[in-house]
């Protein structure tokens, strides 16, 4: 799958939920490998914020990322709407400290990225795809989240507050591409209990019963109610009917939850790729929503390629006959047994190492070990195959190495391992001449990788 952007720009207007200033934002396409970044267009010099989990600066009543003195808070419904519309690149300039809150869902975004469409862009998409169970949880809240392997992304939710209106809820998105008609509608919530505390914090200015349900849960005197509704600016309501403050119908009875699993989709957006696999989360909020994608987000910055998925029962791409087509090498020097993966720009190969490779007898007769040249060797085979992919009749060219630099080697290749190449371009194809990155992998771990250049040749 290619990356992603907008097919052209949109603009939404609204107040902001805790400023109640009216903000502007505006959603731009970005250029391949860009991620979602926030421009404080009313600062000097228009500073951007990468939306990464890394940058999150506060977690209270919404997610909040800075660099430096600029800060963007509030952006998780628009990080949700995007990251559902499977939309990797944008820049969004917004003229204030925070995103309007407009309905308090994230639907009018989507009917703004809906309305200018999405365009496919020419990299190739970079999911972070779920190895092991990955768990993160808060023994004060209560709160959990475990995240499985799974082929696609999915999210289960279960909420649980004290309360006579809002007690155990659940929801479930199985497919994403539901996410517009099953999640994106549901707003935002507040208890009624919380609102003098939140004012009194400088908070909510512009919330109001348009952008958010409030919830009215614990009984209180009729003269307290009035306060809190005179302070949100509403009508005043009898003090005896718990439940729902808003005339505004709720969109889904578990809306509270469906929102619940909004926001956690717009956190798992600050891990910066699309994440392959099922989220459970247990009394899900934005710390340990971002608590989790700060997780992740380590292991991404410690190892800056995942290891290839490799099942042995998917037909390959390319077989042993194919690759013989391909490229010249015979026995021994044929280091390359299949193709199971292709991109535009990268490629995965596949060597099974056995005891009977020609080399072991004198690497070493006691300890059998594949030499790290052959590995480097063996990269560059299944790059030459990357690089005949992109020309025609590609049978008439042979690739041959120009240059290797930054090789290292991080642990022994033995009989028994499999190993998993995968190569990419650094630069386009120009002349004849590519530069590659190439890792090897046996299992979850980087074993080998280089950079190295590459010519391709017509053959005589």
């Amino acid at each position: 799958m290619n990356q992603r952007t907008l097919n052209s720009e949109f603009t939404l207007t609204g107040k902001g939920l805790h400023t109640g200033l009216q903000i502007t934002a505006r959603f731009l396409p970005a250029p391949e490998n860009h991620g979602y970044k926030f421009k404080r267009v009313d600062l000097e010099g228009g500073p951007e914020i990468e939306a990464l989990a890394e940058n999150v600066v506060a977690t209270n009543r919404g997610t909040v990322i800075a660099k430096d003195d600029a800060k963007v808070s509030t952006i998780e419904h628009s990080m949700s709407a995007l990251y559902a519309a499977g939309i990797d690149n944008c820049l969004i300039e917004v003229n204030a400290p925070e995103m309007p809150i407009l309905d308090g869902s994230a639907l009018p975004y989507c009917e703004a990225i809906a309305s200018v469409g999405v365009t496919e862009q020419k990299a190739d998409k970079d999911f972070y795809y779920v190895r092991s169970r990955i768990e993160v949880s808060d023994p004060e809240t209560g709160s959990s989240i475990i995240v499985l392997p799974d082929d696609d992304f999915s999210v289960d939710v279960k909420i649980d507050f004290k309360s006579k209106v809002l007690n155990n809820q659940f929801a479930t998105l199985e497919h994403i591409d539901d996410y517009a008609a099953e999640v994106a509608s549901s707003r935002t919530f507040v208890f009624v209990r919380e609102i003098e505390p939140l004012v009194k914090n400088n908070l909510i200015k512009g919330g109001d019963l348009d952008n958010a349900i409030v919830i009215y849960d614990t009984p209180m005197q009729q003269s307290e109610l009035d306060h809190l509704a005179d302070l949100m600016g509403v009508a005043r309501k009898n003090v005896s009917e718990l439940g729902y403050l808003n005339e505004r119908p709720i969109a889904h009875e578990n809306e509270p939850a469906r929102h619940k699993l909004l926001d956690l989709i717009g956190d798992i957006a600050l891990i910066g790729r699309p994440l392959k696999g099922r989220i459970i989360a247990t009394r899900p909020g934005h710390s340990i929503n971002t608590s989790l994608a700060k997780k992740i987000r380590k292991e991404i910055k410690h190892q800056e390629v995942q290891a290839p998925i490799y099942n042995p029962n998917k037909e390959p791409l390319m077989d042993n006959n194919c690759i013989r087509e391909l490229l010249p090498h015979r026995y021994p020097f044929q280091l390359v047994d299949k193709v199971i993966e292709k991109g535009v720009n990268y490629i995965v190969g596949v060597k099974n190492i056995t005891a009977n490779e020609p080399f072991f007898p004198g690497h070493f007769p006691q300890e059998p070990v594949m030499p790290g040249v052959l590995q480097i060797e063996a990269m560059a085979q299944t790059g030459g195959l990357l690089v005949l992919s992109a020309v025609d009749e590609p049978e008439r060219y042979s690739t041959y190495f120009m240059k290797i630099d930054n090789v290292k080697f991080r642990q022994k290749v033995v009989p028994g391992d499999t190993l998993l190449f995968h190569v990419s371009f650094m630069t386009p194809l120009r002349r004849g001449c590519a530069m590659m990155k190439g890792y090897a992998f046996v299992g979850d771990k980087i074993v080998t990788e280089c950079e190295f250049m590459a010519q391709i040749i017509k053959n005589k």
